[in-house]
Parts: C-alpha cells; structure tokens; sequence
C-alpha cells in the first residue's frame, strides 16, 4: 500500500442502474495534468484490487472525481457500485496517461471523441482554462446507446456556462454534441458515423476536419477508438507516438492492448 492513499468518499451520484460518479478527497501530494487517470480500488487486508481510472475533476479542485460503470461480475466495480459518503478508496500517488493536450500540436479548433465512461478525462480538459487557450474552438462529441447514459449533460450545458471562472470560455469556446444510438433523440447514431459521412459538422455549420488547423482527443470502447484512429489517419492525421511527442492527436494508449 506504500504507492496508495487512502481517499474517503465525499459523494456518489448513481446516473441509471449502469453508470455513477464519486467524489473523494484529494492527497496534497497528488499532482496531475488534466486527462491523466490513476489507479484506484478499496482498502484490504491482502493486496487491494486496482484498476485505472481517469480523474474527471480539474487538478485545480481539492477533491476528486470519477466515473464508473457497474459490473455485475466486476472484481472491483460489483463492489465500487456500493461506495457511500464516508467510504474509503485507495488512489495511486502516481498519475499517469497520453490523454494531456501538452501531446497535441498546436491548432484552432480541439475535437473531443467519446464514448460512455470515456467522457471522464475530457470533464477535466473541458474545465482547464489552458485549453481555451490554447484552442479558439473545442467539439466534445458524446456517443451513448440510451439518453440515461449522457451523463453529466446538464453540467456541460448549464452548470459550466455560469461557472464564476470558466463560464465565459466556455459560452464562447465549446460546442457540445451529445448523440444516441437506441432511443429517440434529436441527435442520433454512432459518432463514427458522423465523423464519416460528414453530418458532424452539418448540423454544426462547422467546416470539414483539416490537419492543418484541428487537434482530436480520443477515449472510449477499443472499436470506436479504432476507427476514428483510421478515419483521422486517412484524412491526413497523425497520432502522438509516445508521451512528450506532440502529434495531431492523441489516444489514452494505457487501455489499447
């Protein structure tokens, strides 16, 4: 337990009987970049079980943030699902990952690509206000199956653009496209289908990607990963190819087998 901190649980938010969120304390000690996950399970006797987690929180806030599927059969998530206020987790001491817009060349406009519990680390890109400028326009694209999965979509509608800091970047800087794929929603499909067929930037009045001017984050299920990967690198794109090495865009390469 010597690379652990023991965290207590601020606050859980279930969203649907899939999917919630948790707040803890913060160690002084932990340091990160906006994008970056740690390794976090529950306090045991014996060797605790950990898996990675990206940190949905700004590292400017005195707490953190994460959002979680719930696993039925999960070693760590069966149990994850039942954290309360006041329960303890443990967080690695050391952050890490390839999701940091320190890796991106620079450009005018930042897409984000994600799908389900991907949206964590974009949550703390969206509320670093380096990212606005270092970006004029920032696209967070959202893929989910049900509309009870767009977590967090009243927060990045409404809560960001009165936040008493970041609002105004926000108002002026970031698009949001949230899109369903099984129930009815003004915004329907896969975003890869989007992305390709170009109705992305339709329905945005945005013009077609461009690698001379547009940067992409990318975080999600392996498949889509994959094929954003190939629809960025035809259309003339090049990815990071390792920490500290600026690229086009980025993956979180940590959950690529």
């Amino acid at each position: 337990m010597k690379n652990l901190n023991v965290e207590t649980v601020l606050d859980v938010h279930h969203w649907n009987d899939k999917l919630f969120s948790f707040k803890t304390t913060r160690h002084q000690s932990l340091k990160f970049r906006n994008g970056e996950f740690v390794m976090i399970g529950l306090p045991q006797d014996e060797k605790p079980i950990v898996r990675a987690y990206s940190i949905a929180s700004p590292n400017y806030e005195d707490h953190l943030e994460f959002f979680s599927i719930k696993v039925p059969n999960g070693a760590l998530t069966s149990k994850l699902q039942h954290l309360e206020k006041g329960s303890q987790i443990v967080v690695s001491k050391k952050p890490t990952g390839t999701l940091v817009i320190d890796d991106l060349k620079p450009g005018k406009r930042l897409f984000l690509f994600a799908t389900g519990t991907g949206l964590a680390p974009f949550l703390s890109i969206i509320q670093d206000p380096d990212t606005f400028e270092k970006f004029d326009q920032v696209i967070l694209c959202h893929g989910v199956r049900h509309v009870s999965e767009l977590a967090y979509k009243e927060f990045i509608e409404h809560e960001l653009k009165a936040h008493p800091y970041i609002g105004e970047m926000i108002q002026q800087h970031l698009t949001y496209f949230p899109t369903v794929t099984r129930e009815d929603f003004p915004t329907q499909g896969r975003i890869t289908e989007h992305l390709s067929n170009g109705s992305l930037f339709t329905l945005l009045n945005m013009a077609p990607l461009d690698p001379e001017t547009d940067r992409a984050m990318i975080c999600g299920n392996p498949e889509m990963l994959k094929d954003i990967s190939e629809l960025l690198n035809q259309a003339g794109f090049e990815i990071s190819p390792k920490t500290g090495i600026q690229g086009d865009y980025v993956i979180e390469r940590a959950f690529v087998d």
